[in-house]
């Protein structure tokens, strides 16, 4: 216990990037950072480091699909109902509702593809619209999570590696999940983007991935959109966050998306890193 108390975080220190790439003329990824108490929520800058213990925090990263400007419109309703959204969570769980971290989660899912879904019906030009989500809720000694999609959440432990937490919601991850595919393979298959779920588009039953982890401090995670994976193998990510060459500036989501547009760029591309200390 006393080693486990040691270890335990004190604060949370996190970055955000996102960049349009080189190629496309539009940005539709959407990222976000939340501190969330019980009076309400404030959006964070895009970096910074704050006290674990007088907030928990939300950490985001939607990547919006659809024609002309609705993929950017769903990325963005996606993360506004996040803040909507959360303070009446967070007020329920003060009046001693017992709701779990999947039930809460769950709900804010539901309702932002029932939204994207019903807008997708209502108007011609969002028809198909749709949205991933990658979401991290960070509470004192515990992560919570939900992810649609193929934007991902990495964990890298204090102790090495990098793991991939989230699963991507294609047939090729299922692949690769199962052992049949390696991430090399993976990056080259035809079928890597025909994605099985989404927010919103036309997905009718909508099964999210939830998940809780336990973290020390040294932990750090990665959140992404599709973009930096084209761009980085998984060891490539582990290697600028943990030690970046001297030749990279900036924030580790700022190297990290610098580097990814560099060498792909073809697609919008978000990273958002947060490290307990």
């Amino acid at each position: 216990m006393a080693d486990k108390i040691a270890d335990s975080a004190e604060t949370v220190r996190w970055f955000g990037q996102t960049d349009v790439g080189r190629f496309r003329k539009d940005n539709q990824d959407s990222f976000l950072l939340l501190a969330v108490d019980g009076e309400g929520v404030k959006r964070l800058g895009k970096y910074g480091v704050a006290d674990l213990k007088a907030n928990d925090f939300i950490f985001a990263v939607s990547d919006g699909m659809g024609g002309a400007q609705a993929g950017d419109f769903a990325s963005q309703i996606a993360i506004d109902k996040i803040t909507r959204l959360l303070p009446q969570i967070f007020r329920t769980a003060a009046e001693d509702i017992e709701v779990g971290f999947q039930g809460i989660l769950s709900e804010l899912f539901d309702q932002i593809h029932a939204e994207l879904t019903h807008l997708g019906f209502s108007y011609k030009e969002l028809q198909g619209m749709g949205a991933t989500l990658s979401l991290c809720w960070v509470s004192p000694g515990w992560l919570y999570f939900a992810h649609v999609g193929d934007s991902r959440i990495y964990q890298l432990p204090k102790a090495g590696g990098i793991n991939q937490v989230s699963h991507d919601h294609t047939h090729v991850g299922w692949l690769q999940r199962d052992g049949q595919l390696t991430e090399t393979a993976v990056r080259s298959h035809p079928g890597r983007n025909a994605l099985q779920q989404v927010l919103g588009g036309k997905n009718q039953n909508l099964n999210p991935q939830f998940g809780a982890i336990g973290y020390e401090s040294g932990d750090r995670f990665l959140i992404c959109s599709d973009g930096l994976v084209e761009g980085l193998f998984n060891r490539g990510m582990e290697r600028i966050i943990r030690n970046p060459a001297p030749h990279l500036k900036g924030t580790p989501a700022e190297m990290l998306v610098t580097e990814a547009v560099q060498t792909d760029g073809k697609d919008n591309t978000t990273a958002v890193v947060f490290e307990m200390v």
